[in-house]
């Protein structure tokens, strides 16, 4: 499946103007646009989690927050890194905490919100870090270069899932299955004990 979609990554979804060198007079490009656009929404998702007061409008920002960050790395030709992106952070953690915040029976008569430490703290990071951030961008060497040709990463790690690496991957397996058994069986000793 992971393979599938990330060929579709590669191969159909992106178009070719993402693929082929632009000249650098041209200014900018579809990539470059594209690029701009997802981080804005990936910073904006993100600032929703952190400033909202209702934990459901933090889980909907974080949503947001995480599909421009799967879009990123499909934009960056990381395939591998989007979809697992997109079936674990998004498909599952974001879906458990949903069904977390929305089918917690226990707590109806408590206002649930997201109590931080507040803005000022946060301002104060963001004093703290901006200088820093900012001197690592300003004095870093950049290279610029040809963009290295685009190759799915999928193959190459499906190799070595089927290879070298089959038995640790089942092992791995083996281990999530009995974590799940163990939530399992724990959970129905809680449903039976009330």
């Amino acid at each position: 499946m992971i393979a599938f979609v990330g060929y579709m990554t590669t191969q159909v979804i992106r178009p070719a103007a993402l693929a082929t060198p632009r000249p650098e007079a041209a200014g900018l490009g579809l990539p470059d646009v594209l690029f701009y656009v997802l981080a804005v929404l990936t910073v904006a998702g993100a600032a929703g989690v952190a400033l909202s007061r209702n934990i459901l409008y933090s889980t909907f920002g974080l949503l947001v927050a995480l599909l421009g960050a799967g879009a990123l790395y499909v934009l960056l030709s990381a395939d591998f890194v989007a979809v697992t992106q997109l079936l674990i952070y998004i498909g599952g953690v974001l879906v458990l905490i949903l069904f977390a915040v929305m089918l917690t029976n226990r707590i109806t008569d408590i206002n649930v919100s997201n109590t931080s430490f507040g803005l000022f703290g946060g301002f104060l990071l963001f004093v703290a870090g901006a200088p820093v951030l900012l001197a690592v961008a300003l004095l870093t060497p950049w290279q610029a270069g040809a963009p290295a040709p685009l190759a799915p990463t999928t193959q190459a790690i499906g190799d070595a899932f089927l290879s070298r690496w089959l038995l640790p991957f089942e092992v791995a397996s083996l281990v999530l299955l009995s974590t799940l058994v163990g939530a399992i069986v724990i959970a129905r000793k809680e449903i039976k004990a009330d």
